[in-house]
C-alpha cells in the first residue's frame, strides 16, 4: 500500500482561477496543504487502500472484528465523504463562490484528515513487529530526545491516553529542530497540514479503534499497540522527512 501524495488537480486548478483578493491567504494555504497531502488515490478520487495484512493478523492486540469495522466502515466513510466534499469545493471555487468554499473547509479537514490519518495508521501496524533497528537513524533520534525507546513509549503513551474525547497521538519529526517529538491532534485533524510536524507514528484513540476489544480502557489498548508497530515504516518516514 502506498502513501504517496496526491495533487487533486480539479480543485487546485479551480483555485488558480480565483483572484488572490477573493480567497483569504490563510485559507488558500491551508486548503492547498491538505488537498495536496491526501494519500491513497486513483486519479482525482481518494480510494480505500487495501491492507497489507489480513483483518485477523493483528490479534490479540486488535481483533479481526475491530479491524474489519474500522477499515471497511469508518475509513471508508471518510473516503466517500472526502470525495463528495472535493466535488463541492471544485464547484464552489470554479464558480468563484468564496462563501461556499469557506463553509466547506471543516468538512475537508475532517474527512481529508480522517483519510490521511488512517492511511498512515494501517502502514504503522504489522503482525511481524521486529523492534527499532539498532544503530539506525530512528534509534538515534529517539535516544537524543527521550533517552530510550521505553521512555519514548511511556511519554507518547501517556500523552495519547490523555487525549480528551477523540483524536490521535503522534511521534513526529519537527523540521524546525531536526528532531522528533510527541504531539496530539483532536478529532481527525491531520498533523502535518495543521501543525507543520511530519507524522512518523500515529495511534488512533477514537473509541471505534478499540471499544470492541478494550471497552473504555484506553490505556490497555495503547499499551497493546506497541506490540504491533512496524518500526521499519517509522524509520523510512523519518529518513524521508529529513531530506
Amino acid at each position: 500500500m502506498s502513501s504517496g501524495k496526491l495533487i487533486l488537480d480539479s480543485a487546485l486548478r479551480a483555485s488558480v482561477n480565483l483572484r488572490s483578493s477573493k480567497l483569504p491567504t490563510g485559507l488558500a494555504k491551508s486548503a492547498s496543504a491538505l488537498l495536496s497531502s491526501v494519500a491513497g488515490s486513483v486519479g482525482d478520487k481518494a480510494v480505500l487502500p487495501d491492507l497489507p495484512y489480513d483483518y485477523n493478523a493483528l490479534e490479540p492486540a486488535i481483533s479481526a472484528e475491530t479491524m474489519t469495522i474500522h477499515h471497511t466502515k469508518h475509513h471508508n466513510t471518510y473516503v466517500g465523504n472526502l470525495n463528495a466534499t472535493i466535488e463541492k469545493i471544485d464547484a464552489a471555487m470554479s464558480a468563484g463562490d468564496v462563501s461556499a468554499t469557506i463553509a466547506l473547509q471543516a468538512a475537508l479537514k475532517f474527512n481529508g484528515g480522517g483519510h490521511i490519518n488512517h492511511c498512515l495508521f494501517w502502514e504503522n501496524l504489522s503482525p511481524d513487529s521486529k523492534g527499532v533497528k539498532a544503530g539506525g537513524v530512528l534509534e538515534a533520534a529517539i535516544d537524543e530526545r527521550f533517552g530510550s525507546l521505553e521512555a519514548m513509549k511511556a511519554e507518547m503513551g501517556a500523552t495519547t491516553v490523555a487525549v480528551q474525547g477523540s483524536g490521535w497521538g503522534w511521534l513526529a519529526y519537527n523540521p524546525k529542530t531536526g528532531g522528533v517529538d510527541v504531539a496530539t491532534c483532536p478529532n481527525q485533524d491531520p498533523l502535518e497540514a495543521t501543525t507543520g510536524l511530519k507524522p512518523l507514528l500515529g495511534i488512533d484513540v477514537w473509541e471505534h479503534a478499540y471499544y470492541v476489544d478494550y471497552r473504555n480502557v484506553r490505556p490497555d489498548y495503547v499499551k497493546a499497540v506497541w506490540d504491533i508497530i512496524n518500526w521499519d515504516v517509522v524509520e523510512e518516514r523519518l529518513v524521508a522527512a529529513k531530506k
